[in-house]
């Protein structure tokens, strides 16, 4: 059984990210997004998802590079002299292993965008976090344990095989994802053991704001057996905070391909958002596993 999960990020970042995020999915094979509940156009991305029900919306925590739900000065620790969530992603890194404070604040910010989230009333398809924020170790069990008082049933585990990767581009230089792929391994145990849900694998790290047609056509042709998420970037052209050399728009027509549509149908996948896929435990990744990766 192959199934496939087609996630925007960053909803509610800018009107430009909504309008997409709702074209995408009425027009094209979008089938998820992820709610930042901190963004600016939070608002307007929540009443588009009350009407498109059948949009699988989800909550994309933000620790870093936006403002928090809380006033800074419960946060200080989390935030810089303007009050928007620092930058040094390296350093706050460290700080959540080795400062009490910073993890009580994390703990109350992150308790906060989840009882924001459950005030918009939308089903809680998945949770997943800002530049996979949550797949650090103490950050990942920290949400585990508060999203479990929300309700919450999936969550992103950003494991992107190589072998997946090089079949789309035989010649691409891949370096193997050391930053991500031990302590995806862990969040996955951690997921399984707390009945939380995941996909497979996911699709969208190395190509991160350049998941062309091809791209995006080349995975559907390799998708693996199982369930696989691909998450991207689409906006109707760059916004006040948007990443530079992100191609926005060139997402968004990949989304809205009938070709690409075409290739899903020829496939056989079946699509929908983690509801749809029920409890499932995601590959369970052994040190050997790991270590096949590597040497991949």
């Amino acid at each position: 059984m192959k199934g496939l999960i087609v996630t925007a990020d960053d909803f509610g970042a800018a009107p430009e990210v909504n309008d997409a995020v709702e074209l995408a999915h009425r027009n094209g094979i979008l089938t998820a997004a992820s709610l930042m509940v901190t963004g600016p156009a939070a608002t307007d991305a929540v009443a588009r998802a009350r009407r498109m029900p059948s949009l699988h919306v989800g909550l994309h925590l933000t620790l870093l590079e936006s403002r928090p739900v809380l006033p800074a000065a419960q946060v200080p620790d989390l935030v810089d002299s303007g009050g928007l969530f620092r930058t040094d992603m390296g350093r706050f890194g460290v700080d959540i292993f080795t400062r009490a404070s910073v993890r009580r604040q994390i703990a109350d910010e992150v308790t906060a965008q989840f009882e924001a989230y459950r005030s918009t009333g939308l089903p809680l398809d998945h949770v997943n976090a800002h530049k996979h924020f949550h797949v650090h170790p103490t950050l990942a069990g920290m949400i585990l344990r508060i999203g479990a008082r929300y309700g919450m049933r999936a969550i992103r585990v950003p494991y992107e095989p190589r072998a997946t990767l090089r079949a789309v581009e035989p010649k691409a230089h891949i370096d193997f994802a050391l930053d991500t792929l031990p302590w995806a391994a862990l969040l996955r145990a951690r997921a399984s053991v707390g009945h939380v849900s995941t996909s497979d694998f996911v699709f969208g790290l190395r190509w991160s704001g350049a998941m062309t047609r091809d791209r995006l056509a080349g995975l559907i042709a390799h998708l693996p057996e199982g369930v696989s998420e691909i998450y991207l970037h689409p906006a109707t052209g760059a916004y006040d905070g948007s990443a530079p050399g992100y191609h926005y728009r060139d997402e968004l027509d990949a989304l809205c391909s009938p070709e690409i549509a075409a290739l899903i149908t020829q496939s056989g996948a079946r699509t929908g958002g983690y509801a749809e896929f029920g409890k499932r435990g995601g590959v369970q990744m052994s040190r050997l596993d790991i270590q096949q990766e590597v040497a991949a």
